[in-house]
């Protein structure tokens, strides 16, 4: 058999770029490995040969290091072991290596070539062999002799690999034993000052920083598509959108022709079919390429083809690099025109029947099937906005094109439902405005229900959020909300609870623990995890201010403890446990444990605080606040509470039973004002007869428009009598205003 020759470019690195760009973080990183092997895995394009040269030049020019650049003709032993001893002796003349493989056999490899070799490296100083281009190894035996050698270095001999697939046996041995340093696809891409660099420096391409922004995230710092893509933009002037646009044939001809043409057509088909997925697992795979052998190509393209990038920490679970996905895109619709849309159609089925809504709708959406992804928001909506994860239904519905949510009132309530969830009021309000007059609401809206019914409930539950009290008693007749027998469970534990909430406020509190009572009963029925922790927060605050403190301290426990149990705990409807719970332990002098449940309190409020919701519960948040540091002695922070509760409670309708508790909190803060910051309260203004009728309505549960009605004038004049009575007794609320007028006895 004739000797291998050998080129000698194979010898050597290819030359550099005159502008090539240093990656200091990776050459300090080859540098510093330990192991006795290295290897550099990652798809084409990613820099690992230009790297490498770097990293090597100065060890080349010492001697201490052998390169060779591996090619198909290297894919048999005799031509593999022909090319390492050659680069070996080109490094170390004066090593005693063995003559050449003539004849090659495994016996003559096992028994005189591999022990002459072994005995013969490293010399007397260390010696650095790279391999680049280890992926064209697939011969058996020429790769289960490279193995061989691998397992067995000698000490001060270390072996650089670098390779464009997942690497084989030997490596998963190696890294046992700890003698494997790896670099992967997500270490050798280009960081975002790295592509900044290539750009500006090695391609001469001049960029604004939000167009480098924006094509580093395109690529993922795949040093390829940055260079295909920054040469073009470079010569366009930067202004082409979008960015892989304009380079979109000299990307889509560098990936076919290095990633796609070495795979069988078996692979290539599957490739394309599966790209029309957003994760690729196996069984949706199955679904939209038919193949039962999905599991086994995912794997050997997972190992062939970096530019699948795990995803998670499942196995088997990928995606496709942006740029391989939108040439694999353009090929299946060249070859099929009707096949994607059909593909993501059969994608849709799948993932709906696993449970996967948000995919299901994807590719609904992505197949031109609007009807279905409806349909799918339609039939799976309440789940997710009953246990507190009303983001995921938001995120479905902006799958779909707004101008569909928009245009149906069905999906108007949902995404009223999931605003109101997350407590955005006016979001909520927005789109329960669309859904106006009965032509628009007598669509079905699940069982029993329709669009009308459906909105009617959730503007209570939207006007109760935002400190309406009375909203629940304006609801047009729909079985009577406050009954509510003929709506289904969900929709009437929802009613009972709005209901239950005004009347807590309204200070009915027997009324408004029964309502609130079959809030729990619907709740529980319905699994609505929401209505549940908001019912019993809300009967425990009920128990509490009619006395009940046994079963304000039982609902308010159960409360808490479902809401954390759910991961409710910093939702809003959690608010009126953790202020009923801390108001309690206040009693019992139990203050630390107050305070973290006015914490817990005040950050599950914090959601609805930006959109003014909540009033009456923040009010009576703030007033637990003024107990809990009246409780402490700090009489300052008491004031300021106090202070920010009437400016809370002014936001209210009508501040409702909360008004007696204002008053109280006023009065108490007046008592322990310090001698030293005594002022005399200013001389007061006499009020005329018709502004002390409107003091003394005041003092009531009326709102301003009621006491107009009372008092048979309109409703501007009594606003400007309220603000006329502000003014004479130096008030700023309600409440305040009852304070002043009772120490200056005009009540």
């Amino acid at each position: 058999m004739n000797r291998p020759v050998v080129h000698d470019f194979k010898l050597r690195p290819p030359m550099p770029h005159h502008r090539l760009v240093h990656r200091p973080r990776l050459l300090r990183r080859l540098d510093t490995a330990t192991g006795t092997l290295v290897v550099l895995s990652a798809p084409a394009g990613y820099g690992k040969t230009a790297l490498l040269a770097d990293w090597s030049r100065d060890l080349l020019a010492r001697g201490d290091c052998a390169w060779l650049s591996l090619d198909a003709h290297d894919n048999r032993p005799d031509r593999l072991w022909g090319g390492i001893l050659r680069a070996l002796r080109q490094a170390r003349p004066d090593l005693r290596l063995p003559e050449g493989t003539d004849g090659w056999t495994v016996d003559l490899w096992v028994e005189e070539m591999l022990p002459a070799l072994l005995a013969a490296l490293p010399g007397d100083r260390p010696l650095t062999l790279i391999l680049d281009g280890a992926e064209n190894v697939t011969d058996d035996e020429a790769a289960g002799s490279l193995g061989d050698f691998l397992v067995r270095l000698p000490a001060g001999l270390r072996v650089v690999l670098s390779t464009r697939y997942r690497p084989g046996a030997p490596v998963p041995a190696l890294r046992v034993q700890g003698a494997v340093a790896e670099f992967d696809q997500m270490d050798l891409r280009f960081s975002r000052e790295e592509a900044a660099a290539l750009l500006a420096d090695g391609l001469g391409a001049s960029l604004p920083p939000d167009r480098v922004e924006e094509l580093h995230a395109v690529t993922e710092g795949w040093a390829a598509g940055l260079c295909l893509t920054g040469r073009t933009l470079a010569g366009q002037g930067g202004e082409a959108l979008p960015l892989l646009a304009p380079a979109g044939r000299v990307v889509a001809d560098y990936l076919t022709t290095e990633v796609l043409d070495p795979l069988t057509a078996e692979q290539r088909r599957f490739l394309a079919r599966s790209s029309v997925l957003d994760v690729l697992d196996v069984g949706a795979c199955e679904a939209v390429t038919g193949n039962d052998h999905a599991g086994l190509l995912l794997r050997e393209l997972a190992r062939k083809v970096q530019f699948l990038v795990p995803v998670g920490a499942g196995r088997e679970t990928y995606r496709l690099h942006g740029a391989l996905r939108s040439v694999l895109t353009t090929f299946l619709s060249a070859e099929q025109p009707a096949g994607p849309a059909e593909l993501h159609r059969t994608a849709a089925r799948w993932y709906a029947g696993q449970g996967r809504t948000e995919s299901a709708i994807l590719q609904s959406a992505l197949g031109g099937d609007i009807a279905s992804a409806t349909t799918t928001v339609l039939d799976r909506w309440e789940e997710p906005v009953a246990t507190g994860r009303a983001a995921d239904v938001a995120r479905w519905l902006r799958i779909l094109p707004s101008r569909t949510v928009s245009s149906d009132p069905r999906l108007c309530v949902v995404a009223a439902m999931a605003a109101l969830s997350c407590g955005d009021l006016e979001e909520a309000q927005r789109r329960l405005d669309i859904v106006q007059g009965p032509a628009r609401g007598a669509d079905a809206f699940g069982p029993a229900t329709t669009v009308i019914d459906a909105a009617t409930v959730a503007r209570a539950v939207a006007g109760c959020l935002r400190g309406d009290i009375q909203a629940a008693d304006r609801l047009p007749d729909v079985g009577d909300p406050r009954d509510a027998r003929e709506l289904p469970t969900m929709w009437r534990a929802l009613a009972r609870v709005a209901c239950g909430t005004a009347l807590l406020w309204q200070g009915a509190y027997e009324e408004a623990d029964h309502r609130l009572s079959e809030a729990v009963r619907d709740a529980y029925a319905a699994e609505h995890t929401l209505v549940l922790v908001r019912a019993l927060g809300a009967r425990a605050v009920c128990a509490a201010l009619d006395g009940r403190q046994a079963d304000a301290r039982q609902l308010s426990e159960e409360a808490v403890r479902i809401a954390e149990a759910e991961g409710l705990s910093r939702h809003f409807v959690a608010a009126l446990g953790h202020v009923c719970r801390g108001r309690l332990l206040i009693r019992s002098d139990a203050l630390d444990e107050a305070e973290h449940s006015l914490m817990c309190a005040e950050e599950a409020l914090a959601a609805t605080t930006a959109a003014g919701g909540e009033p009456h519960a923040r009010t009576l948040c703030q007033l637990s606040r003024a107990m809990l540091e009246d409780a402490r002695r700090d009489a300052d922070a008491a004031r300021a509470a106090v202070r920010a509760a009437v400016d809370t409670a002014a936001r209210c309708e009508s501040p409702g039973v909360l008004g007696d508790l204002l008053i109280r909190a006023e009065t108490r803060c007046s008592r322990t004002r310090p001698a030293s910051g005594h002022v005399d309260a200013p001389a007061v203004r006499e009020l005329s007869p018709t502004e002390r009728r409107v003091l003394r309505a005041l003092c009531g549960p009326l709102t301003l428009k009621e006491i107009a009605s009372e008092l048979y004038v309109s409703h501007n004049t009594v606003k400007t009598q309220v603000r006329a009575i502000f003014q004479k007794l130096d008030a700023h609320s309600r409440s305040s205003a009852i304070v002043q007028a009772r120490e200056r006895g005009l009540l």
